[in-house]
């Protein structure tokens, strides 16, 4: 081996270590390309296991589309190319872990939350997004209480369920000729909350409700309270819930007999409840905010190219999904920043003319001018009935 002098080494080698530091910052420097490139976080979460996980997909797929086709347009942000990636989670349609889901959302740093796909978790998801400055636009959350907890960060792109449920009440009552009717709910913050609307309107409109019961968004069994609701004899029920129960129950309702109409709101709208439900599903009236989808102003085309993509038919919201996205990116291309605290100031100003509707805000972060469309199941497809409200923003 060769012995070396180690201080004559060292001040061999120092000019070299100071050659080197000479081009060293605080950041490494980045790669040749990356300068230019700024990666936004998008977040989104839905139940992507469970029952509702066909929604849940659907919104996914939606959001997805929405990110990919920005990315291929090559948009510019600050002088930067952007590249939008998906932070995608599952809140199982359950409050307490949409909480959990939120902080991780948060903790990841994401530019804005797309969801949640459910009422229940979007309001209390809420609360974490508002106090870290996160702006959040729901696709599909459509309680009252989601945009009245007067949180700045919170959006939404379709009609509430006060405008649904107006619209349900006054078609069941004016043009359905339902004069007796019985309310089932899921106690879910969506499900008692459309169908607390539905029951103001209806009332509004003279009809008399003659049951209001209750059961879960867990049950499958509803023989006992359709047992008790037949003998009332109503000539309408109205379940406030979403289709995973809502198949059921109108497979057990005419497995008793009973003829009586049967009406959801936009939980039930699916062609999963008509999978489902057999022929027991004909002659169901659903409805769902915003136009027919062959209406809408780009509907056909996205609904093309969703099936191509997806191979599977639109379940839902994805072209709700799809639209909050790129009203979120107008934000922030209006901005010319993705950071939150400097496009949320802006976003409840953009107009946006989307796939579902020309999109713009209330002081609450509501749809303004929400459309609502009623449907009816014939010959195994949901067929479209009327539409009501819809004045343009």
């Amino acid at each position: 081996m060769m012995s070396f002098n180690k201080p004559a080494l060292l001040l061999a080698l120092c000019p070299i270590f100071l050659l080197a530091a000479c081009g060293k910052t605080e950041t490494s420097a980045p790669q040749a390309g990356d300068a230019a490139e700024l990666v936004v976080k998008i977040g989104a979460s839905a139940p992507l296991t469970g029952p509702q996980a066909h929604i849940g997909k659907d919104n996914e797929y939606g959001t997805r589309m929405a990110i990919e086709d920005a990315n291929a347009k090559g948009l510019t942000i600050a002088g930067k190319k952007v590249r939008f990636e998906l932070l995608s989670e599952d809140d199982q349609s359950d409050p307490k872990a949409a909480t959990i889901v939120a902080q991780k959302l948060v903790d990841a740093k994401v530019n804005g939350v797309i969801g949640h796909l459910n009422s229940g978790t979007s309001i209390p998801a809420a609360r974490i997004y508002s106090d870290n400055g996160i702006p959040q636009i729901a696709p599909s959350a459509t309680a009252v209480a989601y945009t009245a907890q007067g949180y700045k960060t919170a959006f939404r792109v379709m009609a509430n369920d006060a405008q649904q449920g107006k619209v349900l009440g006054e078609f069941a009552s004016n043009k359905l000729g339902a004069k007796k009717i019985a309310v089932l709910d899921d106690r879910t913050a969506y499900g008692q909350g459309i169908a607390d609307e539905f029951v103001k309107s209806a009332q509004a409109s003279g009809a008399q409700i003659v049951a209001r019961e209750y059961t879960t968004d867990k049950a499958v069994d509803f023989a006992a309270v359709l047992t008790s609701i037949k003998g009332k004899q109503p000539d309408l029920i109205f379940f406030g819930g979403m289709d995973p129960q809502g198949s059921p129950m109108v497979k057990q309702l005419r497995a008793l007999g009973m003829k009586t109409q049967f009406m959801m709101g936009d939980g039930g709208y699916t062609p999963k409840f008509i999978d489902n439900a057999g022929g027991a599903a004909e002659g169901t009236y659903a409805s769902l905010p915003g136009v027919p989808l062959d209406k809408m102003p780009s509907g056909r085309d996205f609904a093309t190219r969703y099936e191509a993509q997806f191979k599977q038919p639109i379940q839902l919201y994805a072209p709700y999904c799809y639209d909050a996205v790129n009203v979120m990116i107008a934000a922030m291309q209006k901005a010319d920043s993705a950071e939150p605290a400097k496009y949320l100031p802006l976003l409840g100003a953009v107009v946006h003319d989307g796939v579902t509707a020309k999109i713009a805000f209330d002081a609450k972060g509501d749809l303004k001018g929400g459309a609502v469309t009623l449907y009816q199941v014939r010959q195994a497809k949901w067929q479209a009935v009327e539409t009501m409200g819809g004045a343009a923003p």
